[in-house]
């Protein structure tokens, strides 16, 4: 099981605060004999719907030396857990969780932002100080 990130408490208080009940941290997908580990499992009843939202949510701090780098380890491992949410057809909507300086900072540039187009990335931008969700950004479409 990999090391947590972080941000990983600030990311669970977040959850919680916003309405989540966290299903499982480090939720295992397994494919082909091979598990990932994304961050969070969580669910919310959506009374509108009658019925729940899930969320796998991988949380990412990008403190590397690079940014490039950290960018595409991130980019990688979250088109991995999508493909196989998507085989697998599982009731999750992916998510990569930044903090929101993190976001501000160095996910304005171009290359980000092509990435997360190109990738689809979904994302959860936190304020890890006063541990809320500052901003739900949806980039892939519901029909994958």
């Amino acid at each position: 099981m990999p090391a947590k990130d972080f941000y990983h408490a600030a990311v669970r208080a977040v959850l919680l605060k916003d309405g989540w009940k966290i299903l499982k941290e480090d939720y295992q997908l397994e494919y082909g004999g091979d598990s990932l580990y994304p961050d969070f499992a969580a669910e919310r009843s959506i009374a509108a719907m009658r019925g729940t939202q899930r969320i796998l949510v991988e949380v990412k701090s990008f403190l590397g030396r690079s940014f490039v780098a950290d960018l595409q380890a991130a980019i990688g491992q979250y088109e991995m857990y999508q493909a196989v949410i998507d085989t697998q057809k599982l009731d999750f909507r992916l998510y990569m969780a930044l903090a929101f300086t993190v976001y501000e900072e160095r996910f304005q540039s171009p290359l980000a932002q092509l990435m997360i187009q190109r990738g689809q990335v979904n994302l959860m931008v936190f304020d890890p100080n006063q541990e809320v969700v500052t901003q739900w950004i949806e980039i892939s479409s519901i029909d994958r």
